[in-house]
């Protein structure tokens, strides 16, 4: 039984986020842990975390639970992206069919505060009503994968920023296309939307203080903000910080 309880216990954290990249790194300190981060590979260089590192997916919910049993993970902590609702569905699926824990961290969203101009939608498409007749020049920040849901809007011009170059031909065509990865400053993004004249911000509701200054500078400046709704997360246990997730591993070990 000593023997055992010396072996170290495999976490799994599901990346992709500056949460999943502290948390690690939190973690990985904890000589009764085996902390393996795995992230989905769709970007080229990714921050890096401590410990292990596993890149690609795992071919759904059923692959994801076999490479649980498989590799016998003992916890697994769901750090991906608010909007990363397929991923967190499959690792809510996988881990009750493996019988693994599961924990959600997931950050608070953000609030509308005193002298925003929100524009709440519930989804993707619903964003793409709402940017016509609210604005011409659009800095929209969605994401690649989402772009092509605006490519009917021809009327508009829009700037967008991305970690990772755009694909050929790029899913806009009235479009700039910049490169950044967070965290940015308000000064910064306030003097990015005064360069390229952008009267309406599109915004995924991401939480989080890494691209946070968008908002503000969008407050300054009294533009109207397209504020897209995050999906709804899976039952179970969530907390909203690193350190409630480390000590949801602590009481776990």
């Amino acid at each position: 039984m000593a023997a055992a309880q010396s072996e170290s216990q495999k976490l799994l954290i599901l990346g992709g986020t500056g949460e999943a990249v502290a948390l690690a790194g939190r973690l990985a300190e904890d000589a009764r842990l085996a902390v393996i981060t795995s992230l989905a590979g769709r970007t080229r260089e990714p921050a890096t975390a401590a410990g292990a590192l596993r890149v690609g997916g795992f071919g759904g919910a059923a692959g994801l639970a076999a490479y649980l049993a498989r590799d016998s993970i003992s916890l697994l902590i769901d750090a991906t992206h608010p909007f990363a609702a397929r991923m967190a569905a499959n690792a809510a699926q996988a881990c009750a069919e493996a019988g693994v824990p599961r924990l959600k961290l997931l950050r608070p969203a953000w609030r509308a505060v005193e002298n925003d101009n929100w524009i709440d939608v519930s989804d993707m498409a619903a964003a793409v009503e709402a940017v016509s007749g609210n604005g011409t020049r659009a800095f929209l920040s969605v994401g690649r994968q989402d772009l092509s849901a605006f490519a009917g809007l021809e009327s508009i011009w829009f700037l967008v920023r991305s970690i990772e170059p755009l694909e050929v031909p790029r899913p806009l065509a009235n479009c700039a296309v910049i490169q950044g990865r967070g965290p940015f400053s308000e000064t910064a993004e306030l003097a990015l939307l005064e360069e390229h004249r952008i009267d309406l911000l599109v915004s995924k509701n991401s939480g989080g203080e890494a691209t946070s200054a968008k908002i503000a500078a969008a407050r300054r400046l009294g533009l109207p903000v397209v504020m897209i709704a995050r999906p709804p997360a899976p039952a179970g246990e969530t907390v909203e910080t690193v350190d409630e997730a480390v000590a949801w591993v602590a009481a776990r070990t």
